[in-house]
């Protein structure tokens, strides 16, 4: 019990990042119009989640995060780094060791939503 069973994804273009974390995750999106607000499921192989336009103002870049910030366990680092920046994302924290146990690092979508990925290797330094 107590764990993590539903992430949000808050987006002031919710199409756009539906695109982006379809490309580089390869996760789909399924609009539900049972709701009052634009809001799409998210269909990952873990967690459930989604994609919905933000209610406010888009908070200020350089402010530090006001959320949860959810990690995505990746196979390769590098190369789901390099499909990040092909959608237009950012680098927030570039790549660095947990020894022992493997690569994060941190990115930003098009909306200035934080997010990690991260690689297991214990050979990681």
């Amino acid at each position: 019990m107590n764990n993590i069973a539903h992430f949000e994804i808050q987006s002031t273009n919710p199409k756009r990042e539906v695109e982006f974390y379809a490309h580089v995750f390869g996760w789909k999106a399924i609009l539900d119009e049972s709701l009052p607000i634009e809001f799409y499921r998210l269909e990952t192989n873990g967690m459930q989640g989604a994609i919905l336009k933000r209610p406010v103002d888009n908070p200020p870049t350089h402010q530090g995060t006001n959320a949860f910030t959810c990690s995505i366990q990746v196979e390769d680092f590098d190369q789901t780094a390099n499909a990040i920046m092909e959608k237009g994302g950012q680098v927030a924290m570039p790549k660095f060791a947990i020894p022992g146990r493997g690569w994060q690092g941190y990115f930003l979508d098009a909306d200035h939503n934080v997010f990690g990925i991260f690689q297991m290797d214990e050979n990681a330094k």
